[in-house]
C-alpha cells in the first residue's frame, strides 16, 4: 500500500494525451508520461483496503499494492523487480491493457481509482532507463529442446520463461518480424515497435532462438517438430476473423481489419509498398470509411483511417449504446458495461449503435454503400434476448472502404492444427486444461488465444507463463517457475 491517508489528501492525476489535431498527423505514441515525483504521489493514493481487488482482477496477478508502496517510498528498483515477478512485459500492458485492475480498485467506487496502469508503465520505463533490466541467463542448461510456435505475447512469455529455466527454446514465427498481434495488429501510435525489439534482444541474450518467416504446417511439418523437440507449445493466437455474411460481400473495398492494420504497420516499419501490401494496397485516403465492430480493433482502424486522411469515418455496432455510467452497486469490482470513448474515437468519428448491415451494394465491382437497418433487443421465448428489426428504420450509408472488426472465431484450422491432430473444444479452440495446458497429443501444449479464445494481451502473457511452468514440469518433473 502507499500512504494510509494518501487517497484523502492527493487528487487522482493521470497521463495526458497530445491534442487530437496534433496527434492525428503522427504515427508515434502520444501519451505524455507523468514526472516521476508525481508518479510517487499517485502511488501514495493506494489505500489499506484490506482486500486488494485490483490484484484479484489482474490476469497476471500483479502485486499492485506492493509496488505502489515501493514507488511511494522511492524504492524504484525494488518496484521493477516486484513488477517483473508476475509480468514479463509491463511496458506492453502499461500501454495497451484496458486495466481491469483500475475498474476493481476500491477507490473506483467513487470513480477515482489509483492510476495503476500509469504507475506500472512508469516503473518499467524507468527500469530500462536506469539499466536495471538485463538478460536473466540460467545458471545451468537442462539439455531439453522446446519449440514455441507463434511470437505474440503468449509465445514471447512462454519462450522467455522456458529459456530462464534452462531449456533450449526455438521460437517460430510465420511473419517477417517477431511480435505477432503486438507487432502487426496494434498501431504504432498505441505502442511503438522498438519496445518489442528491445525485449527480443534481451530474450536472445537469454538463449531464445528466433526463426522468422517460417510457417509451421506449411514450410515445416508439425510432426517433424513434435518428433524433433522434447516439447512443443502452440501459441498461434485466434486468427480466424468473423465475416460479414451479407449479399455483396464479394465487392472490392470490403476487408478484414487485420489486413488493413498490418499493411500500415509495415509501412511505418519502413517496408516499401510492394512488401507492405503484396496483394494490393488497402488505404483509407480520401474515402468514406465504415468500421463494423465496436471493440479495440475497430478503434485501431479508426485511428489508422484518420491518419491516412479518410474523408469520413463511421463506426457501427450491433449492440445497444451502453449507459454513460455503470451502476457500481451491481458491477463493482467486476469489469463494467458502460460507454467508453477511445483516443481514436476522440480524433473524429461518427458512432452508431443497434445497427445491422443487410446488404453491401456497389458499382463496377466496388463497394459504394451499405444498406442497414436499426435493430432492438427484446426478450423472446424462454427469456432469451433476441434481435429484431425496427420497422421503417432502413437506411443507407456511403462507403468506399468497409473494415470488418467483429472479432475472431478461433485459431486457423489449416496447416498446423490439421497436421497436429489435436482435439478442439466446443468453441473451436485447442482443447487443453488450464492446469497443465496439455493437448490430446503427447508433448504438445497450447496457450493464449489459441486455447482460450480471443482475449486481452494480459491474459495471453498469463497463459504463456503458466504454459511454460507446465512444460517445465513435464520435462523435469518439477518447476521453480511461477504460475
Amino acid at each position: 500500500m502507499g500512504k494510509p491517508t494518501g487517497f484523502l489528501e492527493i487528487a487522482r492525476r493521470d497521463r495526458s494525451y497530445e491534442k487530437p489535431e496534433v496527434r492525428r498527423h503522427s504515427w508515434n505514441e502520444f501519451v505524455k508520461p507523468l514526472p516521476y515525483p508525481e508518479v510517487g504521489h499517485q502511488a501514495a493514493r493506494c489505500m489499506d483496503c484490506g482486500i486488494p481487488f485490483c490484484h484479484q482482477h489482474c490476469p497476471v496477478n500483479n502485486m499492485i499494492p506492493d509496488w505502489n508502496g515501493l514507488v511511494h517510498r522511492d524504492q524504484w528498483r525494488a518496484a521493477v523487480e516486484t513488477l517483473h515477478s508476475t509480468n514479463n512485459f509491463p511496458e506492453f500492458t502499461g500501454r495497451i491493457c484496458p486495466a481491469p485492475c483500475e475498474a476493481a480498485c476500491t477507490l473506483n467506487i467513487d470513480d477515482n481509482p489509483v492510476t495503476i496502469k500509469t504507475i506500472e508503465c512508469a516503473v518499467v520505463d524507468r527500469g530500462w532507463q536506469e539499466g536495471w533490466i538485463v538478460p536473466v541467463v540460467p545458471g545451468r542448461k537442462t539439455g531439453k529442446r522446446v519449440a514455441v510456435i507463434g511470437s505474440g505475447p503468449a509465445g514471447l512469455a512462454c519462450s522467455q520463461q522456458l529459456a530462464r529455466a534452462g531449456h533450449a527454446v526455438t521460437l517460430f514465427e510465420k511473419n517477417d518480424r517477431i511480435g505477432g498481434l503486438l507487432r502487426y495488429g496494434i498501431p504504432d501510435f498505441k505502442m511503438e515497435k522498438w519496445l518489442i525489439d528491445r525485449r527480443v534482444e534481451q530474450m536472445a541474450a537469454e538463449g531464445v532462438e528466433f526463426r522468422t518467416g517460417v510457417e509451421v504446417g506449411v514450410m515445416v511439418r508439425m510432426d517433424s517438430l513434435i518428433e524433433g523437440y522434447d516439447a512443443v507449445a502452440m501459441t498461434g493466437g485466434a486468427e480466424s476473423p468473423r465475416d460479414l455474411e451479407v449479399p455483396g460481400r464479394e465487392l472490392d473495398g470490403i476487408h478484414y481489419a487485420m489486413d488493413f492494420l498490418m499493411q500500415q504497420n509495415k509501412r511505418v516499419a519502413g517496408d516499401d509498398e510492394a512488401r507492405a501490401a503484396p496483394k494490393g494496397t488497402i488505404t483509407a485516403t480520401g474515402k468514406h470509411v465504415i468500421v463494423i465492430g465496436g471493440g479495440d480493433t475497430g478503434s485501431d482502424c479508426i485511428g489508422t483511417s484518420i491518419r491516412q486522411e479518410a474523408a469520413s469515418v463511421t463506426q457501427l455496432e450491433i449492440m445497444p449504446r451502453p449507459p454513460e455510467k455503470e451502476n457500481k452497486a451491481l458491477t463493482w469490482p467486476d469489469w463494467p458495461l458502460k460507454l467508453r470513448t477511445s483516443s481514436s474515437q476522440e480524433e473524429g468519428c461518427d458512432r452508431d449503435w443497434s445497427v445491422l448491415t443487410r446488404r453491401a451494394a456497389g458499382r463496377d465491382g466496388r463497394i459504394t454503400h451499405l444498406d442497414c437497418v436499426r435493430v432492438e433487443w427484446v426478450k423472446g421465448e424462454g427469456g432469451r434476448t433476441q434481435m429484431r428489426d425496427v420497422p421503417g428504420s432502413a437506411f443507407a450509408l456511403p462507403a468506399d472502404l468497409v473494415l470488418l472488426a467483429m472479432g475472431f472465431l478461433g485459431p486457423r484450422r489449416q496447416g498446423m492444427l490439421e497436421q497436429a491432430g489435436c482435439a478442439l473444444d466446443g468453441r473451436g479452440n485447442v482443447k487443453a486444461s488450464e492446469l497443465d495446458y496439455r493437448t490430446t497429443v503427447p508433448n504438445l501444449f497450447a496457450a493464449g488465444d489459441m486455447r482460450r479464445g480471443q482475449s486481452l494481451v494480459v491474459w495471453a502473457i498469463r497463459e504463456g507463463r503458466q504454459c511454460a511452468r507446465a512444460v517445465d514440469e513435464f520435462l523435469t518433473g518439477t518447476s521453480d517457475l511461477p504460475r
